[in-house]
């Protein structure tokens, strides 16, 4: 009866292993996964970035002078105009910068699933040990 307990009880640490290591394996391709997917988030912010300097640069560049040039007409100055335009393009810059900032903040790329999967996981070996 001995022998059967100990046979048992090596048999219940043998299975925790393999299912610990198993599990293992698994939270470390979920956080692999996980940190691909935010990396390719963090290239999307940065796209956004390089696109409202672009953005920026091409409207000014094409922009400008056309609208510049109307408005001069309707406030009398060129000066004027050239400062009104150039907020509202410097607004629009502005806006699509603070867009791709906030896709490359360090919240979004935290492994949130990888993190809470290995919460469950260590409530459900403890739940094992103590049960």
């Amino acid at each position: 009866m001995a022998d059967n307990q100990v046979h048992s009880i090596q048999s219940l640490l043998g299975d925790a292993l393999r299912e610990t290591t198993d599990l293992a394996r698994k939270e470390v391709a979920l956080f692999r996964t996980e940190m691909s997917e935010n990396i390719r988030i963090l290239f999307i912010g940065l796209g956004m970035m390089v696109g409202a300097g672009v953005f920026a640069l091409a409207a000014i560049l094409l922009l400008v002078q056309a609208v510049v040039k109307w408005l001069a007409t309707i406030v009398h100055s060129e000066a004027l105009a050239a400062l009104i335009v150039a907020g509202v393009m410097a607004f629009v810059a502005i806006g699509l910068g603070l867009y791709g900032r906030s896709t490359m903040s360090a919240s979004t790329l935290a492994p949130k699933r990888t993190a809470r999967s290995l919460r469950r996981d260590t409530e459900v070996l403890s739940e094992r040990v103590t049960g």
